[in-house]
């Protein structure tokens, strides 16, 4: 059973359509909800991976550098005495990570787990097939559109040359195995567009 109710996912679903989100939009909610759906067995709470999903981009301003710490208050303040205070905070750090895609420390290994998983679902489209890949790097650039073309290239080349450095873009074997090839690969060529 859904942790987010029909009212609220209505509510998200118009923020997630707000014509400013080129891809930080319903779409993208509705790509990383087919992948909870398609590993759901894997997740040891995938109801509260659910709900981090419907919320992670609530709050998304491509001008802030707050937007997951915004979004995730937004999820404590509407999933507020619907669940346990443990549950609810696991929610929130969750969407928190979004933010540097590191995974948060969590006592138990299953919410390390989940939270991975989600990340990792999150990046999943780093390792898409390059015409996915182009289109999700034309529709972030759209969201930067007050961005110069040169601060634009050095702060995505940051990003991008950011990932490249991890030992591994990837947290699960699963993702690993499905997408770190893909993902190196398409994010070199980035790179090598964006230096020009």
């Amino acid at each position: 059973m859904s942790l987010v109710d029909v009212a609220t996912r209505a509510e998200l679903t118009e923020l997630y359509q707000a014509t400013d989100r080129h891809y930080h939009g319903i779409r993208h909610i509705e790509a990383l909800l087919a992948l909870l759906e398609e590993h759901r067995t894997t997740f040891a709470d995938p109801e509260a991976v659910e709900a981090a999903i419907w919320f992670h981009d609530a709050i998304y301003d491509s001008r802030r550098k707050d937007n997951e710490a915004l979004s995730g208050a937004l999820a404590a303040d509407k999933l507020k005495g619907q669940i346990d205070a443990r549950r609810l905070a696991r929610i929130v750090a969750m969407i928190e990570a979004t933010a540097t895609h590191e995974v948060p420390v969590f006592d138990d290994a299953p919410a390390r787990n989940d939270a991975a998983l989600l990340l990792d679902m999150d990046l999943s489209i780093l390792g898409a097939p390059d015409e996915a890949f182009d289109a999700y790097e034309a529709a972030v650039r759209r969201e930067y559109g007050w961005v110069s073309d040169a601060d634009w290239r050095a702060g995505r080349g940051a990003v991008l040359r950011n990932f490249l450095a991890r030992p591994r873009i990837f947290h699960t074997d699963i993702f690993v195995a499905r997408f770190e090839a893909q993902a190196r690969a398409n994010m070199e060529r980035s790179l090598a567009a964006l230096a020009g």
